[in-house]
């Protein structure tokens, strides 16, 4: 193993594009129905898994070897959807328009101000309306093809959180949404930064929506060995880098942010909560779904991401790791860092960075996860609280045959409860089946 150097670029530097802030926050998760209530869970080291509830799970009892995940509860669109326009919508725009709403009324942007065309959405989500498609089946098999909901493709289009928000404000410039499993609302972050740095655009709500909780998408990762099978405990099921760690626990959610460039937040007084100063994304070109062992393809992500943020490895302070809880990936993530940034990662050699996985708190939300993990960030650097991860006994990469712990990672984790420490800058890791990588830059806004 050995460490990447950041190698300053040579010759003259091209002209330092606008800085590019975040003004608002919203989401719906497992642990709150807004973003500072899903950041008190963090802050708290509450866990948000339970035993899975539904009607669309209890008729195949005895078969399951999963029965956990993280489900959002105890929440209503009525009060900003009717409901007959709520039928329209899968579960995962819903979420998605949700946090949307949130987010743009913190953030105090008035779009009927703003030039339309200057205004756009990016959203990310890994299976979309993943629920529709079942149901959709389900109804083609009983009652025939002529009986399948109208409205079933705008409702499992993957772009239909994007499309929707972008209707709903009236929003008209180069929408996108991002289908990376994973890494989907990393890569729609990121592309909203890229966006407002073209210069064309004035504000862009970005972020990620999943509703994944459903009987093929648990069924799915259950038969491949996936998720965690520790029933008998849901809240301590979720364990990145723990050596009993088993899987990970699907979950469900979503976050928004909008985001603007400095000059046009400045100019309409807006708050300022951090500044998004750089990202990277990278391909692993190894395998469908198993993470790359020696940690290349998540290096050079971080790599790039520091090189576009123009910082050097010393000056991150916090990294919010993909951190899911398998075997393989914690690992290999954890490969990866030490790639980086060597012994400012080691904590036998006093390294200064510490590192924690939330998903251990909120499950993995799939294509939500980035943005979701991206609130720890952002109150990272303007709170100086690290977010904890829980259920972290023993950090190790695992047991031998005769069940003793292999020697532990040499990381601070950052175990079971939050901490104190001033941070300029955050790193957000997402990785996603198919080799994704994608890394963004948090830094506190002075």
């Amino acid at each position: 193993m050995h460490q990447e150097r950041n190698t300053p670029m040579s010759g003259p530097r091209p002209p330092r594009p606008p800085r590019i802030v975040i003004t608002g926050m919203g989401a719906l998760t497992v642990l709150g129905h807004t973003a500072q209530d899903t950041w008190a869970g963090m802050r708290e080291g509450r866990s948000g898994i339970a035993l899975v509830k539904g009607e669309e799970f209890d008729q195949y009892e005895g078969k399951w070897a999963v029965k956990i995940a993280g489900q959002v509860t105890g929440w209503k669109h009525g009060d900003w959807i009717e409901h007959r326009e709520a039928r329209r919508l899968d579960r995962f725009a819903l979420l998605g328009m949700a946090a949307a709403v949130e987010a743009v009324k913190h953030s105090g942007v008035d779009f009927s101000k703003e030039d339309p065309e200057r205004c756009v959405v990016v959203v990310g989500s890994g299976v979309g309306g993943i629920t529709t498609i079942e149901e959709g089946v389900i109804v083609m098999r009983e009652r025939g093809p002529d009986r399948i909901n109208p409205f079933t493709v705008p409702r499992l289009m993957v772009n239909a959180a994007t499309g929707n928000i972008s209707i709903m404000f009236g929003l008209q410039g180069p929408a996108t949404a991002h289908a990376t499993a994973c890494a989907s609302s990393g890569h729609a972050i990121g592309d909203a930064v890229d966006k407002l740095r073209s210069g064309k655009l004035d504000v862009v709500i970005a972020g990620g929506a999943e509703a994944s909780v459903s009987p093929l998408c648990i069924g799915a990762f259950m038969t491949m060995k996936a998720l965690s099978t520790r029933n008998d405990e849901p809240t301590k099921a979720s364990r990145p880098f723990d050596a009993d760690r088993d899987g990970f626990v699907m979950s469900e959610g979503a976050a928004m942010f909008v985001l603007e460039t400095e000059e046009h937040a400045k100019k309409r007084g807006a708050t300022i909560y951090a500044e998004i100063v750089g990202h990277g994304n990278s391909s692993d070109a190894t395998h469908i779904t198993a993470p790359d062992a020696a940690g290349g393809g998540a290096a050079r992500s971080m790599r790039w991401a520091l090189e576009d943020a123009g910082l050097n490895v010393g000056d991150i302070d916090y990294i919010n790791a993909h951190g899911t809880s398998t075997p393989l990936g914690d690992k290999a993530e954890v490969e990866a860092v030490t790639r980086v940034f060597g012994d400012l990662a080691r904590k036998s050699r006093g390294g200064k960075i510490w590192m924690s996985s939330t998903k251990s708190m909120h499950g993995h939300g799939l294509g939500a996860s980035g943005a979701i993990e991206t609130i720890a960030c952002v109150h990272a650097v303007r709170d100086g609280i690290i977010a904890p991860t829980i259920n972290l006994d023993h950090a190790s990469p695992g047991r031998d045959e005769n069940g003793n712990l292999l020697p532990a990672f040499d990381m601070e984790f950052v175990a079971n409860h939050a901490r104190e420490r001033r941070v300029k800058y955050a790193m957000n890791n997402t990785f996603g089946f198919g080799g994704h990588n994608v890394t963004l830059i948090i830094g506190r806004y002075e």
